[in-house]
């Protein structure tokens, strides 16, 4: 009886710390940004204090872009020295062509001390097949 109660404790705690370990991993590898679709894009654009970012290069951002959005070429050199420049109390709605790139730069982005990051999970091209 005594052999019972103590595998038993024993596969309690064990239980006990995987789940601790389990819920730090998630919290740990729980991206720094929210993926939003487009309707919860558009809703987000409504908040104040919300800026629009385009990631996209220029010559995508001239075939058109959301009304409003700070363009910000992602591939462009000096990507990370412009960030620096941008307002880290602002809540950002990023965006490129189809959601990767603006991940990276809400990733980037985070990094550096933003805290309030979106992305546009399906990118520009989400956006325009949602028109």
């Amino acid at each position: 009886m005594t052999r019972v109660k103590f595998m038993l404790t024993a596969l309690v705690v064990t239980l006990g710390l995987f789940t601790a370990c389990s819920q730090q991993d998630n919290q740990r590898n729980k991206a720094p940004y929210q993926d939003l679709t487009v309707a919860e894009f558009k809703n987000k654009m409504a908040d104040p204090n919300v800026v629009i970012l385009d990631v996209r290069t220029p010559q995508e951002t001239s075939r058109g872009k959301i009304q409003g959005a700070v363009e910000l070429d992602y591939n462009s050199p000096d990507f990370a020295a412009k960030l620096q420049q941008l307002d880290k109390s602002k809540t950002y709605l990023v965006y490129c062509a189809v959601g990767g790139r603006s991940a990276g730069a809400c990733n980037i982005m985070s990094a550096k001390g933003f805290k309030q990051l979106y992305n546009l999970k399906s990118g520009y091209s989400g956006w325009k097949n949602a028109e």
